[in-house]
């Protein structure tokens, strides 16, 4: 592998390629990892496919003199911040707020490689050394805090992080498309002989901010899918009839009601085929969030991932191990979006609730070209997505569809529209399996079993379903399949938009029981969430005991994290539910999240005096006896190990990425 079959990081790098100058420099908080999971390196290679001159600076140091930011010196067009395929505070940073181990995206899991907020301070160093230059935030971190949002970490509301940060735009969302039409018309632009265009050194025209505003923002024509800062009297074509007009920050501020209610347009917006255009006013400034382009065909999305990646870390890691790459280096990514609109999730945020889908002959490309990696010994760890499942469905009438603003295709029932058809999934499976190199294909993402349960009017539907799910357990499960019921209670689950328990334990049957045909000693692997918005200590303790007689020990369980732009999370933060506006009680200090999370260790002795404690004091003493007692009992850890109920996720170019809480991982998350 040659240094200039990757993007260029440094000045050598450019001088090999003869280049003097970068059309575009991307600045990103995680390792340069060239592969389609990694956002960073996906805009850099639309990019280029697009013409332009791109270099990425990964992790530069944010210290001292600055060295890393001024290296490649100034871009022809604009910098783009890609702060990385979590957000930064999820990824060092647990529920409890305590540092997580390693993180995921740097070489050999240092924390010291990135900022807290990378996108917010990137900018603000850019702005000291080029204040002409123009700034796009791109990425998860920016796209969730495009508004109004919940900073669980600062814990208080925070403005637009276009506000804090002083960029010029975001590029919110999945932003290939958005990007492109920026770069296009700022070619253009650089290319005209505009007496405003702003030389360098060596008398090579550049953009500056003032071309940046005239070209993207001072129009009625404004690029889809971007957010920017205007004063009244300039948002384009001004404040239209058709314009969803939010309740103000600093009204938001004062009342959680008001917040919680913006909240709900912003995610129906964020779930519409046909959106409209959503304006809040921060002190004396605008914040306008243009609609979402619509979603991607299987062509664009084809190309998007048939660019040539080299699927390999650059070169300057070389004997260092980046935890999120060895996850995911021998996975694909089959689809984009979900339609599950969990509440906890920030898929939908980001991606979207529509399915787009990859072509069966990108699929298959991208699986051959994984057989010739040098260590690749016929394993793929994931043949997946957001969801494991959702391939190739949607609505089966277009109309009904674009008309649309539910959030979730499948609460509080899967939608009479959606063509829940899985003979094309089984169809995928199938062909990469056939394929020479190929042993066996996992599947690591988490399966939608409602999906597989729901009885539909078409027994074609119902038989494909049947399928899938034998072949599935039979051929596809890597010693342990991972599901999300996430809780046991119908209420709770109700308000986390998850089906019933009652199907969880209908899938558990299946599994088993297949399982015991073919002669596989397989587990089935349950997430579940404590302290979520509408979850009380007694809803936890009769989890404790039904998963206890469902013969489970739970481990690696996740403990609610509000991140921003989730419903739970404005519900949470606000004690309002943005749909009803009605009050929703959350576990929030230490000690009630706490009292919560104990119960999925019932099975360990250092527990079971506080838990009986807890039990009595909430009035439950009859619970007592169901969790330490009768014929599956207490078993201490020193004979019979604790089944894991949540092996390490891995992250996708989705967002959906370890930890869970961003889904996302989000992944999901």
């Amino acid at each position: 592998m040659m240094l200039t079959d990757f993007l260029p990081t440094t000045r050598k790098e450019m001088e090999l390629r003869g280049w003097d100058q970068a059309d575009v420099i991307l600045f990103s908080a995680d390792a340069y990892v060239d592969h389609p999971s990694f956002g960073a390196a996906v805009i850099g290679r639309i990019l280029e496919a697009e013409g332009l001159r791109v270099c990425i600076v990964p992790q530069p140091s944010w210290h001292g003199d600055y060295r890393d930011f001024k290296r490649l010196g100034r871009p022809r067009l604009w910098f783009g911040i890609a702060p990385g395929c979590m957000d930064s505070m999820v990824n060092k940073y647990t529920a409890a707020r305590r540092l997580r181990s390693e993180d995921a995206y740097s070489p050999d899991g240092r924390h010291d490689m990135r900022p807290e907020y990378p996108t917010i301070v990137y900018t603000r160093i850019l702005r000291e050394l080029y204040p002409d230059v123009p700034v796009v935030l791109g990425g998860i971190e920016a796209s969730l805090r495009r508004l109004m949002h919940y900073d669980y970490w600062q814990e208080r509301f925070m403005p637009s992080i276009l506000i804090d940060s002083r960029a010029d735009m975001i590029t919110y969302g999945m932003g290939e498309k958005a990007t492109i039409e920026i770069s296009h018309r700022l070619m253009e632009a650089a290319d005209s002989c505009d007496p405003d265009l702003t030389y360098d050194e060596e008398g090579r025209a550049c953009i500056n901010r003032r071309i940046f505003r005239k070209v993207l923002q001072d129009t009625t024509e404004s690029v889809p899918q971007t957010v920017s800062l205007y004063s009244r009297g300039e948002i384009p074509g001004g404040i239209r009839e058709d314009d969803i007009v939010l309740h103000s920050y600093e009204e938001a501020l004062k009342d959680g009601r008001k917040h919680s209610d913006n909240f709900r347009h912003i995610e129906e917006e964020s779930n519409k085929m046909h959106a409209q255009r959503l304006i809040q006013q921060t002190g004396d400034t605008y914040v306008v969030v243009n609609p979402p382009y619509p979603p991607m065909s299987t062509e664009e999305l084809d190309h998007s991932f048939d660019l040539p990646y080299t699927r390999m870390p650059h070169p300057k890691y070389k004997g260092k191990r980046i935890p999120a790459y060895e996850m995911i280096k021998f996975s694909v990514n089959i689809h984009r979006g979900c339609f599950g609109g969990c509440a906890f999730c920030t898929i939908s945020a980001h991606q979207g609730k529509f399915i787009v889908n990859r072509s069966k002959e990108s699929i298959l490309r991208e699986v051959e070209a994984i057989t010739r990696m040098p260590d690749f010994k016929g394993y793929l760890s994931d043949l997946g997505g957001p969801s494991a499942n959702m391939y190739m469905m949607k609505g089966k009438k277009a109309r009904a569809c674009s008309v649309c603003k539910r959030p979730s295709c499948v609460h509080p029932g899967i939608c009479p529209n959606l063509n829940v058809n899985h003979r094309p999934l089984l169809d995928i499976y199938r062909a990469v399996d056939a394929l020479p190199g190929v042993k066996k294909s996992f599947i690591g993402s988490g399966v939608r079993y409602d999906l597989l349960l729901h009885d539909n009017k078409d027994e074609a539907l119902n038989s494909a379903s049947r399928e899938y799910t034998r072949e599935l357990i039979k051929h596809h499960v890597s010693g342990r399949l991972k599901v999300a019921p996430e809780h046991t209670s119908d209420a709770v689950l109700d308000l986390m938009r998850k089906p019933s328990f009652r199907l969880f334990g209908q899938f558990k049957s299946i599994f088993d029981t297949v399982c015991r045909e073919e002669g596989l000693r397989q587990q089935i692997i349950p997430y579940f969430i404590s302290s979520h918005p509408g979850c009380k200590a007694e809803d936890m303790a009769e989890l404790a005991v039904l998963t206890k007689q469902m013969d489970f020990q739970l481990e690696q369980v996740q403990d609610f994290t509000p991140t921003p732009m989730t419903v739970a999370t404005e519900t949470w933060a606000t004690g309002y539910h943005p749909y009803t506006l009605e009050p929703v009680f959350s576990a929030k200090t230490p000690q009630e999240k706490q009292a919560q999370r104990m119960f999925f260790f019932w099975y360990q002795p250092e527990k079971r005096r506080e838990i009986e404690a807890e039990l009595r004091r909430m009035g439950r003493s009859d619970l007592v006896g169901k969790l330490f007692g009768g014929s599956l009992g207490y078993v201490p850890q020193t004979k019979r190990g604790p089944q894991r109920t949540s092996p390490p996720s891995r992250p996708n170019r989705e967002g959906k990425t370890p930890p869970r809480p961003s889904r996302g991982k989000g992944k999901k998350r």
